[in-house]
This record gives C-alpha cells, structure tokens and sequence, in this order.
C-alpha cells in the first residue's frame, strides 16, 4: 500500500492512496510531503524512485543490524532504519525495522509492520494548520507519535503489573486471582512486551543520535529542539523498561516462591498425617496376625482394648505435633 501526503488548506493531507490491487503505473502527486509505503508492490517501489532518484529500502536492507547499514547518508539523501513497536495490543508483540528517509523536504517511510502511530498521526495532522510544511517536521510529528504510543504501552504494562503483585500477594486462599499458572502466563507476556519496548526505544535513541548529528548543518533550531525532547523522552521510558523488567522478574521470583511455600505445606500437611495413621495401622497390623499363640486373643476386653490403644496412637503424636507448631 502506498499513501502520500501533502499540504492542502495549510493542512497535512491525503493527496494519494494505492492499495495495490491495480497493475497500472502509480503516479505520486509531485506536491507530497510524506510518502508511506506499507509492503510495497514493485509499481509502488517503481513511482517512489520516479519522485525520489533511488530504491527505497528491502525488506532485507532494513533488516541489517549494523549501524552503518541502519544509519547513513546517500545520494543527497538520509536513510534511517528503527525497530518500532506494533501489535502491543494483542499477545504476540512485535518490534520491526521501519526505514525514515529525508530527501529534501520530502519524507520516505518504508515499513513491513503496521505501527498503530502511522495512522494516528495522519489522522491527527489533518487537523492541525500549519504545522508540517516540510518533512524534516512530518518526521519529528510521526517520531513524536511513536514515542507517546510506547509510553501509553508501558503505563498500561505498569498498571497490570502493579494489579499481578496485588493478586500474588493478596494472602491465603487459592480463589480466581491465585490462579498462578494464569500469573505466570501474563507476566511472561508483560515481559516480552516491555523487552519489545526496550529494542524500539534503544533503536529510536541512536536514530535521534544520528539526527543530531546531521542536523548540526542541515535544519533549523526547531527542529534541534524537537530532537532534544524526544531524546530525553526516549531515555526516560528505556529507563522505566529497566525498572517495569526488574519488578516483572521479582515478581516472577515470588510467584515460583510462593508455589514451593504452598507446595511444602500441601506435603507438610500428608507428612502429619501419615505419622499419626502411622502407630495406630501398626496396632492393627500386630493384632491382624494369625498366630496361635496371642494371648490378647481370648482376652475378653481385647477388642475394645486395640481400639483405645490405636485412638491414643494417634492423638499423641497429633498433640505432639500441634505443642511443637508444626500444624
């Protein structure tokens, strides 16, 4: 899919959208401002180097890991490739490459994912007048969208974490919230998606790096501001990820801890009662055998006598046990 953007009514808006299905030659408006390919077809790649001069980035281009693959200049024009988080909504989060490139005041997104600030932004920036006349300041809106997207992320992660702790801690009983096999679960998943968080936002702080960098000469203090922020904002949510991680392993820790306590005492409790079954079941073994030579046989009280002999049997270790606090 291919949308382009551009500046109508001192507005940010849709100026072209391509969905692929067509095998026509795609023309894009030469007044867009932001072109934002989403698993682009070969006419889509194919009208995006007409306007640009170049291809945009693969599939495998974005998937280098080496800085210098993620994040350089070429042909006039600067490629960079972040992890952005997508899917933060459902079980299986996702964190993958989206390529930012500023060729003039023109702005490329190439992404195989579909981050929910792409929209967010587009929606929001055809209300906003006179706000993105060039797409060095499209970039620092959509950045700025990706950023406020993972700090809701991580203040919802919290939330539910914060609720995991009450229900792990929340005294006896086993009861719906004590279902730790269901914690165990959710607490896994919090933490793949906070780990997610921390590449994404780890990725995006070298990317505003590089842009610092190549802005010294290349924009105006506006937008050195709006890098500056967004730095100290991607620092501060990579260090809530530390810390969210941390409480989501000592959680982990107590959860595991807090089934062994369970478990000993559920064993604890089968231990006691084997030993005080134990002299009466001995009582009656000695008293079931078939020899001819027992003397308590013939006794006329003998009966009631090995039921009283089995009863203090038991009791007396019972009463032991309960003296010494083991019960």
């Amino acid at each position: 899919m291919l949308r382009a953007f551009g500046t109508r009514g001192n507005c940010l808006r849709r100026t072209l959208t391509c969905t692929g299905e067509s095998a026509d030659p795609v023309m894009i408006p030469a007044e867009s401002l932001w072109i934002d390919l989403y698993d682009p077809t070969a006419q889509e790649r194919e009208a995006v180097k007409a306007l640009f001069g170049f291809d945009p980035p693969t599939r495998e281009d974005m998937e280098e890991i080496e800085i210098s693959s993620r994040l350089y200049q070429e042909d006039g024009a600067i490629f960079m490739t972040a992890l952005i988080l997508s899917k933060a909504e459902t079980d299986m989060p996702e964190s993958k490459s989206v390529s930012f490139i500023l060729a003039g005041d023109r702005l490329l997104t190439v992404r195989y994912s579909d981050p929910q600030p792409f929209n967010t932004f587009a929606n929001r920036a055809e209300r906003q007048a006179n706000q993105w006349p060039r797409g060095e300041l499209i970039l620092a809106g959509l950045l700025e969208a990706i950023i406020d997207r993972t700090a809701d992320v991580l203040e919802k992660v919290g939330a539910e974490v914060d609720n995991l702790s009450k229900a792990i801690f929340a005294g006896n009983g086993p009861g719906p919230s004590r279902d730790f096999q269901k914690i165990l679960l959710r607490l896994g998943n919090r933490n793949d998606l906070t780990s997610k968080s921390r590449e994404s936002l780890i990725s995006m702080g070298r990317m505003l790096a590089f842009m610092s960098v190549v802005t010294d000469t290349k924009t105006s203090k506006d937008m050195k501001g709006h890098i500056k922020v967004m730095t100290r904002d991607v620092q501060s949510l990579a260090d809530h990820t530390t810390f969210l991680s941390s409480t989501i392993t000592f959680l982990l820790d107590a959860v595991l801890g807090v089934v062994n306590i369970e478990q000993s005492r559920i064993i604890k409790i089968f231990s006691v009662v084997a030993v005080v079954f134990l002299p009466p079941t001995l009582v009656a073994s000695i008293y079931g055998m078939n020899f001819h030579v027992m003397p308590e046989l013939g006794w006329s009280v003998g009966y009631p006598f090995s039921l009283v002999l089995m009863v203090v049997s038991a009791v007396v270790p019972y009463l032991y046990f309960k003296w010494r606090g083991w019960m």
